[in-house]
């Protein structure tokens, strides 16, 4: 059954507070019986609720209704039916309670992290304050650069984050937005870290899925998360009107920088997006371009009131949107302690010129960069550093540079004027001509390094990642290198890798895969700067060379950043080709590359980044100022310092990229967080509500452990899982394996395709909660020659199959019903679940309470029912007090003294909830806003500031009945 498309903008309060439908409760719609797995509030089409089939006809079929549109029936709490439980032990209401408390969202007073401690990662502090800031409260809605320097795990930070706004019901559509080189890697990791499945949509992949839905039919809303690229989706012509008819609970865009420049295809599509979703995470570890301005529209992205002046402001106005730390941060640093090896130093390889390079540097020191009494041949003042440049890379990317600008002057209607540089164009084309790797002193250096230091060859396993920024020196470099390292026939066709900007996007994600892959024959990869941002190259290597070196900090510092990472396990060691000459005036590497190589080595053992050494935070900045400089006859020392100087003259930018740049201290948790923990306690109250730690959200559980609710569930749901699933266990590994059913099959479409067609997903699954396990499945896939991805994945709460299960378990129970449970109380008890909601239909408050008959409320469900020993210990008496349906007759009594307890802790409730929103208004109102269009904004972020309170009557729902056992001697007293 298919859902009707609509837009889910937010809208205005209602204060009826209708149209909430919790996630797992059941529903009527066109005659048949579905549970709830989310709902949220449109525009226009009253609540949008996802649901999954219940009753026979439509059982495990998904589905999308609209209130608008449909008459949903939400079960009447008073006319609910009770049925005893006469399964072994209690297990069946366990079961069901727990899956219900699994269900429901974590309300918006809950500030604290639910998840963290179970995921496919190191257990890092640093790594969880984004999305404990995104959680905090101090923004509106969770919005957040994140801008921690290059290696620390960002992909990690919005993992968690990602996976905290899935378990509080604001991440079921997610989309993810990155460079196209990197949409592998990142939809790898937060599947096989965190259990959050995003389909690739890359060119192919839209254009698969158009072959296959209806025409028309938004294709971004045919699956829930997906993960596509910066480069397929900035085409805003072909996907505009697909973007703008469609809302996201989540968007996450990487290497945010790409944005910053108004009018760019890139800063449309972020336009698009960011009013479109309720969480904006951004991610850059160079997000500052030296521009206050340009920045402030960066932010602007994330919350269009919080910098009054784009010209003028502090960090600490934009602190509660951002987070940045260095390698060299006081709380990185400690918790890194022997989990990132140091980096060695950037060893300079000096290779002095052939006798064919000095010929070369002659006429580049006499006729194109003559000293200060001397001219240029040529009439464009920076064209000569790039031929030097090109030269410095390696003669074939001279000759390129060369051929492309004679035919530039050919072209030209004046020839005459042109006519000594094309002359002295055409003698450094006859120099060039006849080089070969013989002729190239860098080229004998980088196969001297790779033999004795890294020990690169047929025999080894050692790889190596060599950089350059010109794509002729990598295609030249692909076609003699491998032979000169002893590989023959095929394996030096298979030995080497060559990855630039002009791949498609698989290519280049074939490229990183390969090389990460510790079984395949690639040895080195040869890459452009393209792999300078977000690609992890650390997996199987250490050794890094600098084939030419970028006259840019912030591009060697990146180029770095591939290999000296989080998860490194070696020292890494990084060498550079330093290109010497004996003539006089030639401005060899020792001049430039050398220097910057230093600067950079300094500003990361000092400072921890390169980026604001300069000042201008832009590697294309920093090249072209630093040629200027050179032209007027500075020195790269005098260059770079007097940069600086000058940005720190600059009174609108001193303060806050001071701040900015700095490292961001631990903070402190707020006022208003405090007060949200002890008024709450988390989706319940007291340690016995299951609180993982002071740390950590606390979510009530009747459950241990995930792996104990699933052991049961299995039980429960598949009694004879050995023959209808195959079920196979081990139990000193913990491996868990069975044949899929139809229904689960169904929910892996959300599973990478690649990963579900190589393991075969659809005849077998292998899963475990052991973590070491999981982990060295990893491990070795990584070490396979074939595929990444792990043959056995880790069981989190967000796992599907563990969905799958829950799900299971809920439907078990009939429409409007609830289980009687005879356990240690002295009257029957009813269990209900009370839950406030804002008016975007979020819940703001929840509780679960036992009431009794004599209408005391005690709001700790959880710790009711082991005071009342109801657990797998406890027998089933199957005796029974007094008949359902007198037990049935004071349902109405109880949800009455439900409500009322709920009414009369609603205010302070709301209290830690109501203050922040208070103080954003405040702030707004001071927002003075001279256009039509800022006030039209200033209006709707005033609207969504009132949305987010509590409205309307509490949603009841009764859970279950305890009931006392009639032949029971001394009854438990109440504590109530």
């Amino acid at each position: 059954m298919t859902a009707q498309q609509s837009s889910t903008a937010p809208v205005d309060p209602r204060p009826d507070g209708e149209d909430q439908f919790p996630a797992g409760a059941q529903v009527f719609v066109r005659d048949e019986v579905w549970l709830v797995r989310n709902s949220v509030r449109t525009k226009h089409d009253g609540a949008k609720v996802d649901v999954v089939g219940v009753s026979d006809f439509v059982r495990d079929q998904e589905a999308v209704f609209f209130t608008g549109l449909d008459t949903i029936e939400l079960i009447d709490p008073r006319r609910t039916k009770l049925v005893r439980d006469e399964s072994s032990n209690f297990r069946r209401s366990r079961l069901f309670l727990e899956a219900v408390l699994r269900k429901t969202a974590l309300p918006q007073s809950e500030r604290r992290l639910a998840l963290a401690d179970s995921f496919l990662l190191d257990s890092l502090p640093y790594q969880r304050r984004p999305a404990e800031l995104a959680l905090s409260g101090r923004n509106l809605r969770p919005r957040l650069l994140i801008a921690d320097v290059v290696g620390l795990g960002k992909t990690l930070e919005i993992g968690l984050t990602l996976a905290e706004l899935i378990r509080r019901g604001r991440g079921e559509r997610i989309l993810v937005v990155t460079p196209q080189h990197v949409l592998e890697q990142f939809q790898h990791e937060l599947w096989t870290r965190f259990a959050i499945p995003l389909v690739r949509l890359d060119s192919v992949g839209i254009e698969r899925i158009q072959r296959e839905i209806p025409a028309g039919r938004n294709p971004f809303t045919y699956f829930k998360r997906v993960i596509v690229s910066i480069d397929t989706l900035k085409n805003t012509d072909q996907y505009k009107h697909h973007l703008e008819r469609i809302n996201w609970d989540a968007v996450v865009i990487d290497e945010s920088h790409n944005l910053i420049n108004r009018g760019s295809l890139r800063n449309q599509l972020a336009q698009i997006l960011a009013p479109r979703t309720d969480a904006l995470i951004l991610a850059s570890a160079t997000p500052h371009n030296g521009d206050a301005k340009s920045f402030a529209e960066l932010i602007s992205l994330l919350d269009p009131a919080a910098i009054r002046d784009p010209e003028h402001y502090r960090a600490e106005d934009i602190e509660h949107l951002f987070i940045r730390r260095t390698k060299v941060s006081p709380e990185v640093r400690e918790q890194m302690k022997g989990q990132w090896a140091d980096r060695g130093p950037s060893e300079s390889l000096r290779c002095p010129a052939t006798h064919a390079e000095e010929r070369i540097f002659e006429e580049l020191a006499e006729v194109w960069l003559p000293g200060e009494n001397g001219t240029s041949v040529s009439g464009v003042p920076l064209f000569p550093y790039t031929l030097l440049k090109s030269f410095l890379s390696s003669h074939a990317a001279l000759k390129s540079t060369v051929a492309a600008r004679i035919k530039t002057l050919e072209k030209k209607d004046d020839p005459t004027a042109t006519r000594a540089e094309l002359a002295a164009l055409r003698t450094l084309q006859e120099l060039a001509a006849t080089m070969t790797e013989a002729d190239s002193a860098k080229f004998a250096k980088l196969v001297e390094h790779l033999r004795e230091t890294v020990k690169v060859g047929p025999k080894s396993d050692a790889r190596v990642v060599v950089f350059s920024e010109r794509v002729q020196t990598l295609e030249w470099l692909r076609t003699v290198l491998p032979a000169a390292l002893g590989f023959r026939g095929r394996a030096a066709d298979e030995s080497t890798r060559v990855m630039h900007g002009g791949l498609s996007d698989e290519q280049q994600m074939q490229c990183v895969e390969d090389f990460g892959l510790a079984d395949a024959p690639v040895r080195i990869l040869l890459t452009g700067d393209v792999a300078s941002e977000g690609v992890n190259l650390h997996r199987q290597c250490h050794h890094l060379v600098h084939y030419d070196v970028p006259w840019s900090l912030i591009r060697i510092e990146q180029r770095n950043g591939r290999i000296d990472r989080y998860g490194q396990a070696h020292e890494p060691q990084f060498g550079a080709l330093i290109l010497t000459s004996e003539v006089e005036g030639a401005k060899d590497d020792t001049v430039v590359a050398e220097r910057l190589l230093d600067r950079e080595a300094e500003a990361h053992d000092k400072l921890g980044s390169a980026e604001a050494v300069t000042g201008l935070y832009r590697a294309e900045a920093e090249e072209k100022s630093l040629i200027q400089d050179l032209l007027r006859g500075r020195t790269v020392d005098e260059s770079l310092d007097s940069r600086r100087a000058e940005a720190e003259a600059d009174s609108a930018m001193d303060d806050f990229l001071a701040d900015f740049f700095g490292s961001v201290g631990d903070p402190e948790p707020s006022a208003e967080d405090n007060a949200a923990a002890a008024a709450h306690g988390g989706a319940g109250s007291g340690a016995d509500s299951g609180s993982t730690g002071s740390g950590n959200a606390a979510v009530p559980r009747l459950f241990t452990s995930t792996a104990e609710f699933l052991d049961e569930a299995l039980r429960e749901v598949f009694p004879d899982a050995t023959t209808s699933l195959d079920l196979h266990r081990d139990t000193e590994s913990g491996l868990l394996s069975f044949r899929p059913p139809t229904d689960l099959v169904h929910r892996l479409k959300a599973l990478p395709l690649d990963y579900v067609r190589e393991q075969r997903l659809r005849e077998r699954l292998l899963v475990t909660f052991n973590r070491r396990l999981a982990e060295h499945s990893l491990k070795r896939a990584r070490e396979s020659s074939t595929s990444s991805w792990p043959e056995i994945s880790l069981l989190t709460d967000l796992h599907p199959v563990v969905e799958w299960l829950t799900d299971k378990v809920l439907v078990r129970l009939g429409r409007q019903e609830a289980l009687i449970i005879t356990a240690d109380v002295p009257e029957p008890t009813y269990l209900v679940q009370g839950v406030y909601s804002n008016a975007l239909g979020r819940p703001t408050v929840v509780k679960w309470m036992g009431v009794t008959r004599g209408g005391t409320v005690e709001d700790d469900m959880v710790g009711l029912l082991r005071r009342s020993r109801v657990g797998p210990t406890m027998a089933n008496p199957m005796r029974h007090s007094e008949p359902a349906t007198a037990l049935e007759a004071g349902i109405a009594d109880a949800l009455s003294a439900a409500e009322q307890f709920l009414d009369r802790h609603r205010d302070a409730w709301d209290e830690p909830l109501r203050k922040p929103i208070d103080d954003y208004k405040a702030r707004l109102g001071d927002w003075e806003q001279p256009t039509l269009t800022g006030e039209r904004t200033k209006k709707s972020l005033a609207s969504l500031a009132d949305s987010l309170l509590t409205t309307g009557r509490p949603l009841l729902r009764v859970l279950a009945v305890l009931v006392p056992d009639p032949e029971a001697s001394s009854p438990a007293p109440s504590t109530a």
